[in-house]
């Protein structure tokens, strides 16, 4: 009986063995894929050679060996071992790919699947005359992305059109371009909204996000936000706080909220000393507003205001009655030769300082010039010192392109610029938003400089901005590198996680 049963009990142990070893190469292979999925994610951020920075990672950065393998192939499972496919997506509800793609900017899911290994059974009752067959191993892989320490802020792509289908329809920032942005429910091109990151007590605690120095609020997604409801602009105080303006004494802020080192501004402040003191800034009567149709300011200076901050594009520098020649988006053309007339007087030559600073003076930015004022606050002009650590009168009022309510500036060169703002780029036609929307797809990150305080000029037929409206100037993508230290106060946080 025992020499009949060592059959059963030997051709049982080899099958055991034998199938411990198929489930060990398998498990040795999903391993290769799981790795090498995770590596080859990490480089889809949607920029150029993503695809070919994904493969290489996966073929390249890992190395496994399949020792439970023995079909007389090298144990070293290579990169010419792997074949990786790209989809623009993936469902989870359904369990379903998106499109294959081979475009980077939209590649935001890999697969990596091994080649096919074997196993020649050893001890099973026929001995090596069973085989496993070909066993292969996949695994697909996203990257998670969130950018951290921004203001929850949105806007409607500008160049969306009205019948646009497509969520991720392509935004390309250009720099020195002026947006003409709404306040609002966004849900139109151009229109300028939140974005929802735990804002509390409504419009308070919305305040407190976009005016703080430090934000307590969780990290947005570089992709899948979700936008806030309402107008909520009551909000704008806090916003203004980066200007030096503190004209409402409840502007929410939960911390400090300090102006920004440069507060070079088109508001002038009830006081001839050389601080503000808390007193209130107003737009002075006469305000920049170019002749309709808009043009640059005559060069003999007769037009010129009494005192300019960085102005608008001269085609969105009308009175509301007016329509505007540009429509949200700006030429980038703004009167360079009216600004550095009124704050630095007829006779300084601007053209040879921006080239200086390395500049081309016909398309230099206010983004540049904020810099360039940064780095140079007192320029002698004529045995006058002029810039914006020189307080300007203007009548019985003084302007001031420094600090002057007594609050401390923060210098971008610490990390912050409380100019620069990254707003997320939202296809509002395409994504339906309307209102609150969870799980909206943002076609891209922007980086934008506030060009003008939030404030009310002129009113009635002479009207030409309110508390609605916000102007800003395209810097570049967010996290491009673009404005040097300035970019450490955005935080952006990748990591790849395994689907399936």
């Amino acid at each position: 009986m025992v020499a009949i049963s060592l059959f059963a009990l030997i051709g049982a142990a080899g099958i055991g063995f034998d199938y411990a070893r198929m489930a060990g190469m398998d498990s040795e292979l999903q391993g290769v894929a799981d790795q090498a999925a995770l590596a080859a994610a990490t480089q889809l951020d949607g920029k150029t050679n993503a695809i070919a920075r994904a493969t290489r990672a996966a073929r390249q950065l890992i190395a496994n060996e399949t020792r439970f393998a023995n079909d007389g192939k090298t144990p070293a499972v290579s990169g010419t071992d792997l074949s990786l496919t790209f989809y623009d997506g993936y469902d989870r509800t359904t369990d379903t790919y998106g499109t294959a793609t081979t475009t980077d900017a939209a590649a935001k899911i890999v697969k990596v699947t091994t080649a096919g290994r074997e196993s020649f059974f050893a001890l099973t009752p026929v001995v090596a005359a069973l085989r496993s067959g070909s066993i292969t191993a996949s695994a697909t892989a996203g990257l998670g992305q969130s950018i951290c320490k921004v203001p929850p802020v949105m806007i409607c792509n500008p160049g969306e059109p009205a019948n646009n289908t497509d969520e991720n329809l392509t935004f390309t920032p250009v720099a020195g371009l002026g947006l003409r942005l709404v306040t609002g429910n966004a849900d139109a091109p151009g229109n300028f909204g939140w974005l929802d990151a735990g804002l509390g007590n409504g419009a308070p605690g919305l305040s407190a996000l976009l005016g703080n120095d430090s934000l307590r609020v969780d990290c947005q997604p570089v992709s899948g936000v979700t936008t806030s409801t309402g107008m909520k602009t009551s909000v704008m105080d806090a916003f203004n706080t980066r200007f030096d303006i503190y004209n409402n004494g409840n502007i929410g802020c939960s911390g400090p909220c300090s102006p920004s080192t440069n507060v070079r501004k088109d508001m002038v402040c009830k006081t001839s000393g050389t601080g503000c003191g808390g007193s209130k800034y107003d737009i002075p009567g006469n305000f920049y507003q170019p002749p309709y149709p808009p043009v640059a300011l005559a060069s003999d200076g007769s037009q010129d205001p009494p005192i300019m901050g960085y102005p608008v594009d001269i085609c969105h520098a009308v009175a509301k009655k007016d329509a505007a020649t540009c429509g949200v988006i700006g030429n980038g053309t703004w009167d360079r030769a009216a600004f550095f007339r009124v704050n630095y007087g007829s006779t300084f030559d601007w053209q040879t300082a921006m080239a200086s600073a390395g500049y081309t003076a016909a398309t230099v930015t206010r983004y540049q010039v904020y810099q360039w004022e940064l780095a140079n606050p007192s320029v002698v002009v004529d045995g006058v010192a002029k810039g914006i650590s020189v307080g300007q009168a203007v009548g019985n009022d003084k302007a001031f392109g420094q600090p002057a309510n007594g609050v401390a500036g923060i210098s971008p060169g610490s990390g912050i610029d409380r100019r620069r703002l990254s707003v997320a780029v939202i296809n509002c036609n395409a994504t339906n938003l309307h209102g609150k929307t969870t799980n909206v797809p943002v076609t891209k990150w922007l980086d934008v400089f506030l060009v003008q305080p939030v404030a009310t000029r002129g009113n009635g037929t002479n009207a030409q901005t309110d508390m609605s409206d916000i102007y800003v100037e395209e810097i570049g993508e967010t996290g491009s590198g673009i404005g040097g230290a300035s970019t450490a106060q955005v935080i952006q946080r990748a990591v790849p996680y395994l689907i399936r």
